[in-house]
């Protein structure tokens, strides 16, 4: 049975993520208020490298399909850290 990383381990993954494969970083801490586009200046390219490489790291398929259509709903069409570490805490624990 898979362990459910902790929201604290899950942000630190995708904190080394971002630096190793999108070449990130900020100059300040990126914690859960992070924004990925206005606060990183990433770009929708980016969400998908990251998106794959999460993938990678987790060693599983996740559905961010649904997250990305999620947002395109919203008038805020940003995503914070945190809205992708609940993402990830939640999928992460639905295999064992």
């Amino acid at each position: 049975m898979r362990t459910v990383p902790s929201r604290a381990e899950i942000l630190r993954g995708i904190v080394s993520l971002l630096e190793s494969h999108l070449g990130v970083h900020s100059p300040g801490a990126i914690d859960e208020d992070t924004r990925f586009f206005a606060d990183l200046g990433l770009a929708s390219i980016d969400a998908v490298v990251l998106s794959e490489a999460l993938q990678q790291h987790y060693d599983r398929s996740l559905p961010f399909h649904e997250l990305m259509a999620e947002i395109g709903r919203r008038t805020e069409r940003d995503l914070s850290m945190g809205e992708l570490v609940t993402f990830l805490g939640q999928h992460l624990g639905s295999r064992p």
